[in-house]
């Protein structure tokens, strides 16, 4: 039987978990991205500012503009990787290529970015030029324009170099609607290309690898890719970029809006050798591993092989893969086939792996 035409077992267990983390002070995990950052956010961010908008849980916001027939995407991010350098990028690429992503991730063509910066006293000039030069390189390949900024400066040791927030906007195409409530059951489910590159890159940079690789992060502008696909194949549902918790995370994510269960294929997931070896070696999944580069696609199964030919098509996407498929048991539920033939429920990711890792 073909995975397509697996089904999924009814499992008892949990589903879309509900906020359950109440600690008395912010600890490292909050910033993993995983379920005490959904907690954080829905104890804490939502039940006090929460609106029509936030409570979507997408990446970006989708706003309606009285007088305009399209909807407008923004989203913002905040950028505290440590290193500020490592192998494939710096935190200024990182900084316009996450917020570029997060926008076209409802199928918007970002235009424009903001950009803030809070510096260390000290922090070396020509690093930061560098860091500037970098965000200028990486908004040329996305084709977009930094229109706004602000500069503030601490004092040594009230920081940690640079930190960098970023806003992004872009336009969504009239009556386009992509995001993570909009699975359907019978859907396909494609990443672009192999899982943990980034995550392990930084984990390299600090030292903490204990061997040498060629591993390079796999941070990158997606929208042009992003752009191709949509115009051939309008009728995607859903685009997500499975940065902090992973692509188990992002898929329960998926999941629990959508109130569709997924199922995976763990071998057809693609993770290059030296990744894999680097995440047994330290007791790491590399389906929680964050990446900056890569993309979930969920679409009819009938458009499934003509999108990864697209995808396979652009300079980010070559090792695309078909990796699961939607189905409509088990609401919440994330489950992935093994290669030894059992079923594993993926949940989000509970703790921190890798602190400061975007």
């Amino acid at each position: 039987m073909t995975q397509n035409q697996t089904k999924p077992i009814s499992i008892q267990g949990p589903m879309c978990p509900v906020p359950h983390h109440h600690t008395e002070a912010v600890v490292i995990g909050h910033g993993s991205g995983g379920q005490m950052t959904s907690d954080l956010i829905k104890n804490n961010f939502q039940s006090r500012i929460g609106n029509v908008y936030l409570s979507e849980g997408n990446d970006a916001a989708r706003l309606f503009v009285a007088g305009l027939n399209d909807q407008i995407a923004v989203s913002t991010d905040s950028h505290v990787v440590s290193p500020i350098f490592y192998p494939g990028g710096d935190i200024g690429r990182l900084s316009v290529c996450g917020t570029v992503n997060d926008v076209a991730m409802l199928g918007a063509d970002p235009k424009y970015l903001t950009a803030g910066f809070i510096l260390e006293e000290g922090f070396s000039i020509e690093s930061l030029n560098m860091i500037i030069d970098s965000m200028a390189d990486a908004c040329k390949e996305a084709g977009v324009q930094i229109v706004a900024g602000d500069t503030k400066v601490v004092e040594k040791g009230k920081a940690d170099g640079i930190f960098i927030n970023t806003a992004g906007f872009g336009v969504i195409p009239h009556k386009r609607q992509i995001g993570g409530q909009f699975a359907q059951p019978g859907d396909a489910v494609i990443i672009s290309g192999s899982l943990g590159d980034h995550g392990i890159a930084v984990l390299q940079a600090r030292g903490e690898l204990g061997f040498e690789s060629d591993i390079t992060s796999d941070v990158a502008p997606l929208n042009h890719m992003i752009a191709e696909l949509l115009e051939a194949i309008p009728e995607v549902h859903v685009l997500r970029d499975p940065t902090r918790g992973g692509l188990a995370t992002s898929l329960k994510e998926i999941a629990c809006q959508s109130e569709i269960s997924i199922r995976l294929n763990e071998e057809s997931i693609p993770v290059k050798p030296d990744v894999r070896t680097a995440c047994e070696m330290l007791g790491f999944d590399p389906l929680y591993m964050a990446n900056e580069g890569k993309l979930i696609v969920i679409l009819p199964e009938e458009k499934a092989e003509s999108a990864l030919e697209i995808i396979k098509n652009s300079h980010y996407g070559t090792n695309a893969m078909r990796i699961g498929a939607v189905f409509e048991e088990d609401p919440g539920m994330v489950l992935l086939e093994t290669a030894f033939g059992s079923t594993r429920i993926l949940d989000m990711l509970s703790g921190e792996i890798l602190p400061r890792i975007c």
